[in-house]
């Protein structure tokens, strides 16, 4: 009996010690995605402060950083600059979709509310679902499927379809989220192709910089000394973002942490309220409250469903 009760004491104490490392790694996860929402934020904030310049300009000026910041890191790692032939035609069609997503994303924000532009491109999850089926092969449940419904009734809220011409921006803001949901697909593959998530960065921000550099040029608008400061504080804020999104998901699966991106409306919302005078009306908050319950509904089912393999291959390792 003693001997049977010391295993078992050992076997509650090792489990509560290896628990300790995966529970500061999920807080850790989680102050960076919420760094990373916050910095996002503050990157659409002074791209709308920055004023009446080109989308195209502001999409160049944001991607030149992010590209000197990937260049940088890569050129500090062991393999540099290598890229992985077989993920190419996955980097490739990340960053076409991705650059589509983020001038459509750019232009939605100096023609909505903060919060409406920001929420419409965290539809991208629920995209990425769709997509999913046509890229990875995936077969979504019927649980998956309701959600994706359940956040399209929230985007109908937002997009405000009966109001004509005026619902266009918010339809492009919608675009980016299909944009960026695609491109994340894309990443997914391939980063299970075995490419590094930093050659990708490098690829679609050298790769938006070439789609925009033409229009850059040819539309090309001086900058005020103020544009200019706003320009680079926005480029810091998404550096800010992709560092601690990147940093975020080294701690802790995405599965886990995800539903705390959605931290992003909620500083949009104060950015736009204390900052632009911009109060959503109510038909706005209603979307926002449906397509933020669909998130935090996905992130509880993805937990329990990984629960639930977890002790399924536990009970099958002690048989």
């Amino acid at each position: 009996m003693k001997s049977e009760e010391t295993t078992t004491t050992k076997e509650v104490t090792s489990e509560s010690v290896a628990s300790k490392p995966r529970r500061s790694g999920m807080i850790w996860g989680i102050i960076h995605i919420i760094l990373a929402a916050f910095s996002f934020s503050l990157m659409t904030m002074f791209l709308k402060l920055a004023g009446d310049l080109p989308t195209m300009e502001k999409a160049f000026f944001r991607n030149l950083v992010a590209l000197f910041l990937a260049i940088f890191l890569l050129a500090k790692s062991e393999e540099k600059f290598k890229i992985n032939k077989k993920s190419f035609p996955s980097v490739l069609f990340r960053c076409m979709f991705g650059t589509a997503g983020l001038i459509a994303n750019f232009w939605a924000i100096d023609r909505l509310g903060l919060a409406d532009s920001n929420m419409l491109n965290k539809m991208s999850p629920f995209f990425a679902i769709i997509m999913s089926v046509f890229i990875l092969k995936e077969k979504p449940n019927v649980v998956e499927w309701l959600l994706v419904i359940m956040a399209f009734v929230g985007v109908v809220f937002i997009v405000k379809p009966g109001l004509g011409i005026t619902s266009i921006p918010a339809l492009v803001g919608l675009f980016s989220g299909f944009g960026a949901g695609t491109a994340y697909t894309f990443l997914r593959k391939a980063t299970n192709s075995g490419e590094r998530g930093m050659v990708v960065v490098m690829c679609f921000s050298l790769f938006s910089c070439l789609v925009t550099l033409p229009f850059f040029i040819i539309n090309f608008q001086p900058m005020t000394t103020k544009q200019l400061i706003f320009m680079l504080l926005a480029g810091l804020g998404a550096t800010g973002g992709q560092v601690n999104i990147t940093a975020a998901y080294s701690f802790a699966p995405a599965k886990e942490i995800s539903v705390y991106d959605y931290a992003q409306v909620i500083f949009a919302a104060i950015w736009g309220i204390w900052i632009f005078g911009e109060i959503p009306d109510i038909l706005s908050i209603i979307g926002y409250v449906i397509i933020i319950s669909a998130g935090v509904i996905r992130w509880r089912y993805a937990l329990s469903k990984t629960k639930e393999e977890n002790k399924e291959t536990g009970d099958e390792e002690q048989k």
